[in-house]
């Protein structure tokens, strides 16, 4: 009865009814639990037949070291060892013959062996059609004429916090484990230090993922996916309650991609981000995509956006910070149309924007202008790095290759003073006199002890 009360509790019933513990429970609580209980193996019968295991053999390069007193070759030196990987998949699509499997790309990636096994039993060879790293999704395929079932994709849009979902996949090799828990958060930003997917967000989530739940399914009551099990944030490296999941309508897309093309194309705006600093008072706002630089005939340069806006909008969703907007633009399609709003100077400006495909490489992106990004120069920098304050209030960041702004010299860390004899003390400053009629703009800025004269030719 104790553990009855607790699960009762955590389910937000009112327990207040059994009255002292020990108790004989109401009928009627009794039949909520049934209830839940029932829908909760609905849930169980729909998704566990779609969700598969997937077994994995990839070579990898041997290193070895050779002791000193080792004078004979080994046989095995050059033979390359065989790592197995193990991780889950939802089967997703069938086309006649042909069973596709969404998983996730750092289950599958690297792997010259794929075998897939059913809820049933059933095994079957598999190869990759195609992957996303960027979204760290994939899709592998399997032959059979037999009848497989497969999973009904839901809206990830609907998602809320606190709706009740349920992790299904082979967690530490225990096929087909189904556990429970709520939505924690939605929209969460990748893992910290830069070494997860670009171009997704996550839902959060308290049920219980470990390894080998990477590429199953978050589903909702109703048994639809609504999100791809991926990472966890754990010290241990084992649940704490902190899972991510990327949402079922950021891979949609990529399924029909990768099913007629074997790739994926992305929307592309054609600028250069970062997130608004936080001590950055002078541009309007204090959320946002900070503009730091625009590609000459890019999306952007023909809408008319310039260094210096900061987007907090595109087509009615909201832009916090760089992440935000990166996500929203990929979410596009190639050509589609969007309107941006953007804070300029303080001022709101609205434009229209259609976005064109990504360039496969840097060499088809236009020159960048001015192609560095720079930031305001607070109280704690100045402490930090003992700076004076005759040095100087806007400071050069990140300078891209290739870009004017490498051309003509400027480095990280190089402190400006004045833009065309005007002394600038704040980003906007900077960014007013830089986005000016004139061709050629002439900075004076401090690098160490010396003064330069540095021209930026658009």
């Amino acid at each position: 009865m104790k553990l009855l009360l607790q699960r009762m509790v955590m389910l937000g019933l009112a327990c207040s009814s059994f009255g002292v513990l020990g108790a004989q429970a109401p009928a009627d609580s009794i039949d909520v639990l049934r209830s839940f209980q029932d829908a909760t193996r609905y849930v169980a019968e729909q998704v566990l037949p779609v969700v598969v295991e997937i077994d994995t053999i990839a070579e990898v390069e041997r290193r070895t070291m050779r002791l000193p007193l080792e004078f004979f070759d080994r046989d095995d030196e050059n033979r390359p060892l065989l790592q197995r990987g193990l991780g889950s998949g939802i089967i997703v699509r069938r086309i006649e013959n042909e069973v596709y499997v969404l998983t996730n790309d750092h289950v599958v990636g690297n792997a010259g062996e794929i075998t897939v096994t059913l809820y049933d039993g059933r095994e079957y060879r598999a190869e990759l059609v195609g992957d996303d790293e960027n979204r760290d999704l994939a899709l592998v395929r399997f032959h059979t004429s037999e009848n497989v079932p497969v999973a009904t994709l839901g809206d990830s849009r609907n998602v809320q916090v606190g709706d009740l979902v349920f992790a299904v996949g082979n967690p530490l090799g225990f096929a087909s484990t189904i556990t429970s828990g709520i939505v924690s958060a939605v929209e969460r930003n990748g893992p910290v230090g830069g070494n997860g997917p670009l171009l997704t967000n996550y839902i959060q989530t308290d049920a219980a993922i470990n390894r080998g739940n990477s590429g199953g399914p978050l589903v909702n009551l109703n048994g639809e996916v609504v999100g791809i099990n991926t990472w966890i944030a754990s010290r241990s490296g084992g649940n704490i309650g902190l899972g991510f999941a990327i949402p079922i309508n950021n891979a949609s897309r990529v399924i029909d991609q990768i099913i007629a093309t074997g790739g994926v194309e992305y929307s592309w705006l054609g600028v250069s981000i970062g997130d608004v600093p936080r001590d950055a008072h002078s541009l309007g706002t204090r959320r946002g995509a900070l503009v730091s630089s625009v590609f000459a005939g890019s999306p952007a340069d023909r809408a008319g956006i310039q260094p210096g806006d900061v987007i907090v909008a595109l087509n009615d969703r909201a832009v916090r910070e760089g992440d935000d907007l990166l996500n929203l633009v990929t979410a596009l399609e190639p050509g589609d149309r969007g309107q941006i709003r953007l804070m300029r100077s303080g001022r709101a400006i609205e434009l229209a924007v259609r976005t064109s495909r990504r360039p496969d490489s840097d060499e088809h992106v236009g020159k960048s202008w001015p192609g560095m990004s720079v930031v305001e120069v607070t109280d704690d920098l100045r402490r930090r790095f003992s700076l004076s304050p005759k040095s100087g209030d806007v400071v050069i960041g990140r300078v891209i290759a290739d870009s004017p702004a490498a051309a003509a010299g400027f480095r990280s860390g190089d402190m400006i003073e004045a833009v065309d004899g005007t002394r600038v003390r704040s980003l906007a400053e900077f960014y007013t006199a830089l986005n000016g009629p004139q061709d050629e703009v002439v900075l004076r800025i401090r690098r160490g002890e010396d003064q330069l004269i540095l021209g930026l030719v658009k």
